[in-house]
């Protein structure tokens, strides 16, 4: 059974775009979380988001999927386009443990995980 999640690119008014650590797995990742029940993928995209950047945002265009496996099993992520809001300070916690602001290219070359560095250069051309 695939599990599904959405998250977001969330881009503030410098063009700098939010990345996250999660301690966990000691990687660099884009906001994006699993899909609860009655929940659409843009309202998990937004909840996720909000959740893990501790930022307001706001849901923009949709940018597309991406499949891969993991223990548990397949999962598919989907993805839109964010605009930050209002950036609140940010609170380490379990699950993220630093939040970073780069340009699209610092962004690629810190993210782990070829899908999402592919997704930022291809939002780039979307714009």
């Amino acid at each position: 059974m695939v599990v599904f999640a959405a998250g977001g690119i969330l881009v503030r008014s410098d063009g700098r775009l939010c990345v996250l650590h999660r301690p966990r797995y000691d990687d660099w990742v884009l906001p994006k979380g699993k899909v609860e029940s009655g929940e659409s993928l843009p309202e998990t995209a937004l909840r996720e988001v909000t959740e893990e950047t501790r930022c307001d945002v706001e849901l923009g265009g949709y940018l597309g999927r991406h499949q891969y496996d993991t223990d548990a099993g397949p999962k598919a992520a989907f993805f839109w386009r964010m605009r930050l809001v209002r950036e609140r300070p940010f609170e380490p916690g379990p699950e993220i443990d630093r939040r970073v602001w780069l340009t699209p290219a610092e962004a690629r070359d810190r993210l782990t995980y070829e899908n999402e560095r592919t997704l930022v250069t291809d939002s780039e051309t979307d714009r």
